[in-house]
């Protein structure tokens, strides 16, 4: 299992960053996935999740009406369009795997994630 992100940044507040997650090793299509975040001197965050098929997603109270999570599963790609955004996401992003595959609903348990990519919201 790969999961590789990339995207990050320095952006000014009130900025827009797209993250990408490009998954291999295993049938990405089978599985929730996420996107989560860890500030410096913080614990993980769980940021968005995206049910195995696109059709579901759900939002930390933190990001919702600002960040939009997407996948492409002919690309194998999750994607997270961050817009609106303050200096509180300032952290490193994470795409990760469920650790279940095939649930209809997200366990919130992660197996998987990958190095990430950084984010910075400063003026």
């Amino acid at each position: 299992v790969k999961l590789v992100e990339s995207g990050g940044g320095l952006v000014q507040p009130g900025g827009s960053l797209r993250l990408s997650c490009v998954a291999s090793g295993f049938t990405f299509s089978n599985y929730w996935m996420y996107w989560v975040r860890q500030a410096p001197g913080k614990g993980l965050e769980w940021v968005s999740v995206i049910e195995n098929g696109g059709g579901s997603t759900y939002y930390s109270d933190s990001v919702k009406g600002r960040f939009t999570i997407s996948r492409d599963n002919a690309k194998n790609t999750l994607y997270l369009q961050m817009n609106r955004l303050k200096p509180e996401d300032t952290a490193r992003y994470y795409c990760a795997r469920d650790r279940i595959f095939g649930l209809p609903d997200p366990s919130y348990e992660y197996d998987h994630w990958g190095q990430g990519t950084q984010v910075t919201v400063s003026s």
